[in-house]
């Protein structure tokens, strides 16, 4: 995910993304509003006689609000923490962890695959809030009454805790739960597997959740939302990893005697009837057999229709080129275009030869190939043969 940078801690960048800082009022404010009714809860779970008047008068059920509200995502932030040390324990790299609408989340370079590995990393953040729900109520039972303000935070931060930490045990892949039926399954079954299964629980737990997100709270809805989208990508992530399996850029791409190229001169009035006759969208750039560039149909989009005859390939292309390897992996492709937002990667060797192209049509087709295939190994001749050019 995308923040803002605020510092980092045992090597891992901390970010805030922009809804972040619209939710934090916002929880600050429902807090603040509600202290009344949530003294009255924490007085009657943990047999407390926190008086109710000093905390709601003037600005003080304002400021009880801010501090329950920064506590409580402090403690959400301990908590990614929890499953990010256990990663990096493992040897996973962290990319990040941010804070965001729905909480935090911690960004890992690579997802485990082996069971116990995923087990203990999924079950660490949970831990980690039912320690710091611990830790918050015995300092409350400690402090004298007339400290009721802290008291009151320090309550309303220990049952929050124990809350989140339930919570998040449900089997709401990819929530913590989800990961941990996700890492039993896989005890038995392929990775892959194991990930589509937890994908469908998750995506029942999640309608059922927006079901009573619309009686009780429309928050739950939005997360609904967020856990049924979140369940879907990683799924279809997952399956693509596992059928792409040592296949290669080699086995995907269309090789370099079969790809179209452009020259620098020529005009953008020209490359769009060639992009229109050949149904292709991007070309490489050329100058004397090396690439210089890439054009696509959105820059030659970027100029005026009567301007095109006067325009050339050179004034619209991309000089800066993402390329890739013949023998980096498929999936690597599909990270780096998503990573630079583009839909095709020249395939350049390591002499700096441009030997083909792969984009985001040849992969899908060979995804496609590979699942009615049934099969996980790389392309045959006669599978690649079958690839379509569209670009």
């Amino acid at each position: 995910m995308r923040g803002i940078r605020i510092g980092s801690a045992f090597g891992i960048p901390i970010k805030l993304d922009l809804t972040f800082l619209l939710v934090l009022p916002l929880f600050a404010w429902l807090i603040g509003s509600d202290v009344g009714q949530l003294v009255g809860v924490v007085n009657d779970l943990f047999g407390s006689a926190i008086d109710v008047g000093p905390l709601t008068t003037g600005s003080m059920q304002w400021v009880l609000g801010a501090a329950a509200a920064i506590g409580l995502f402090f403690c959400v932030l301990l908590h990614e923490f929890g499953h990010s040390l256990v990663a990096m324990r493992f040897g996973y790299e962290i990319d990040s962890i941010t804070l965001w609408l729905f909480g935090g989340v911690a960004s890992f370079t690579e997802m485990p695959e082996d069971w116990r590995q995923e087990l203990w990393i999924a079950i660490a953040g949970p831990i980690v809030s039912v320690a710091l729900g611990v830790l918050s109520y015995l300092a409350f039972l400690v402090l004298p009454t007339a400290l009721d303000p802290v008291k009151f935070v320090l309550g309303y931060l220990a049952l929050t805790n124990i809350v989140l930490a339930v919570f998040n045990m449900l089997p709401g892949f990819p929530m913590d739960g989800g990961r941990v039926l996700r890492a039993l399954l896989a005890r038995t079954r392929p990775h892959a597997r194991a990930t589509q299964i937890a994908a469908e629980v998750g995506k029942v737990f999640a309608f059922l959740l927006g079901i009573f997100g619309l009686f009780a709270n429309l928050f739950l809805v939005a997360l609904a939302f967020f856990i049924y989208i979140g369940a879907s990508s990683e799924a279809q992530q997952t399956v693509m990893k596992a059928a792409f399996q040592d296949v290669t850029v080699r086995d995907v791409m269309t090789p370099r005697e079969n790809l179209d190229t452009v020259a620098e001169d020529t005009s953008v009035a020209e490359l769009l009837e060639r992009m229109f006759t050949e149904r292709h969208t991007g070309y490489p750039v050329m100058r004397d057999g090396r690439l210089v560039g890439m054009v696509t149909l959105g820059d030659a989009r970027s100029v005026k229709e009567v301007e095109r005859d006067a325009y050339r390939v050179e004034d619209v292309m991309s000089r800066e080129v993402a390329t890739i390897s013949p023998d980096a992996d498929a999936m690597t492709a599909i990270e780096q275009m998503q990573q630079n937002d583009v839909g095709r990667l020249p395939v350049v060797d390591d002499a700096g030869e441009v030997v083909g192209l792969i984009s985001r049509s040849d992969l899908v087709t060979a995804f496609n190939i590979i699942q009615s295939r049934g099969a996980l190994s790389s392309l045959s001749a006669s599978d690649r043969s079958s690839l379509p050019n569209p670009r």
